[in-house]
Order: structure tokens, then sequence, then C-alpha cells
């Protein structure tokens, strides 16, 4: 193609028809133009294709990391339910003394309350790659990219009410720590000793003591307050956020 054109414009050049030449010369850049444009139009296509091709795989992932967060908070939200609740079932004790808990059922509420840590610990590393190396970007959906970036300071708040909340805890947990109260006990009572292969102690101490204590009182109260709170204020707001994150990558995600 290229030596056609060439030819005919060595014809007008040695015919000396200047006119035509110059009309050939324009046409000969605007074909030039055109190619120009027509090629940078390929590209940006082929480039929006792989920016697409990339993002459905960043929203796949982050799917899949916020579902099996939520399943992981659903459950800890079980836990700590549990645990103030059977607090709660403490303190109510205290204030019935004439109908006290046996030891046993002492020994289940007090270690269904205290014996597990509540953490939240979602699957965040897709997402923090992407913010870390700046693909957070290429999540086209302005509503997501607010969504996740506001993610972040979700799980900073949660962590530092979650340090509250074990600080309430450990208060508890210390006043086994002395002569007056056994974890032995609780320990040979709920089988948790068994499955340590700790043998179980003949002659067991009463923690029943703990409900005449004030102390132990205030803390409970403290701790089921703290657990509450960390329900209502943090875990609540935090599940409706991964569910419309959830939502909004599906409507995002191409079939």
């Amino acid at each position: 193609m290229l030596k056609f054109f060439r030819k005919i414009r060595k014809e007008f050049i040695a015919k000396k028809k200047v006119g035509d030449y110059l009309l050939y010369a324009i046409g000969e850049i605007v074909l030039v133009v055109i190619g120009i444009l027509i090629a940078l139009a390929i590209d940006n296509a082929n480039e929006q294709s792989i920016k697409k091709e990339k993002e459905q795989i960043y929203l796949i992932g982050l799917k899949d990391e916020f579902e099996t967060s939520k399943t992981k908070l659903e459950q800890l939200v079980t836990f700590n339910k549990q645990s103030y609740e059977d607090s709660k079932k403490i303190v109510n004790y205290m204030e019935n003394q004439e109908a006290l808990p046996t030891e046993l059922e002492l020994a289940n509420l007090l270690y269904n309350a205290f014996a597990f840590d509540i953490s939240f610990n979602p699957n965040n590393s897709l997402l923090e790659e992407m913010i870390n190396s700046g693909s957070l970007k290429d999540i086209s959906n302005q509503r997501l990219r607010i969504l996740l970036t506001n993610w972040v300071s979700f799980i900073e708040d949660i962590s530092k009410q979650e340090i509250m909340l074990d600080k309430e805890r450990d208060k508890i947990i210390d006043m086994f720590r002395g002569n007056e109260n056994s974890i032995k006990t609780i320990y040979d009572l709920t089988g948790v000793s068994d499955e340590l292969g700790i043998p179980t102690s003949d002659r067991q101490t009463s923690n029943r003591n703990l409900l005449l204590s004030k102390e132990f009182e205030n803390n409970m109260l403290m701790f089921i307050l703290t657990s509450i709170k960390t329900e209502t204020a943090h875990y609540n707001p935090l599940m409706e956020s991964m569910d419309e994150i959830i939502k909004v990558i599906d409507s995002e995600i191409k079939e």
C-alpha cells in the first residue's frame, strides 16, 4: 500500500502537478493519523479489557475474604453472647443468696464465661495487598472503594475495644491466682483436667465464696457491660458493613 502511494507521489512530482500533490499529501497525512488513532483505540480497548479482567479477579478474591470473615464474626458474636449471658447468670446468683448454684454449675458458668478470648481476626490479606500496592484504584465502583477504606478503620476500632474487654476479663481471672479461689476446681469439674492429662483432686476448693465478694461483683458488672457494648456498638455495625460490602461486590462481579 505504501509503495502504491509513493508511486503516485512520484508521478505528481514528475508531472509538476503541485495542487494534486498537495491534496495527495494531505490525504496521506490523514490516513496516517487515522491509522494512529485506530492503533491507539485498539491499545486502549486491550488495556481496558485487561483492567476489567484484573478487577474481576480482585472482586472474586475480596468476596471470598469477606464471606470467610463474616463467618468468623458470626461465631465470635455467639461466643461473646454466651460469655456475657453466663456472666449475667452468675451475677443473678449473687443477688439471690438463698438459691446458690452447685459447685459444678458454677464451674461451668465460669468456664463458659472466661475460657475463650474474644478477638476478631478477619481475612484481610488481599485487601491489605491492594491497599499497599495502590491497586484499590482498580476497583471502578466508588462506593465499594469507600467501604473498603472504611473497613480498615472499623477493624482498628474493634481491636481497641477488644483490648478493653480483655483487660476486664483479666481482672476476673486474676482473682483465681491467689489462695482463696481455685482454677483447678473449675478444670476438674468441667473435664479440662482430663483433656490436659492432669489428675483430678480428691479435695476441691470451693469457688462459691466468690458469690459473696463485692470485688468479684464489680468486676463482673464491668465485664458484662464491656461485652455487651462490644457486640452492640462494634460487632453489629461491622456485620452490617460486611453485608453491604458483599452485596456491592456481588453486583460488580460479571457472571
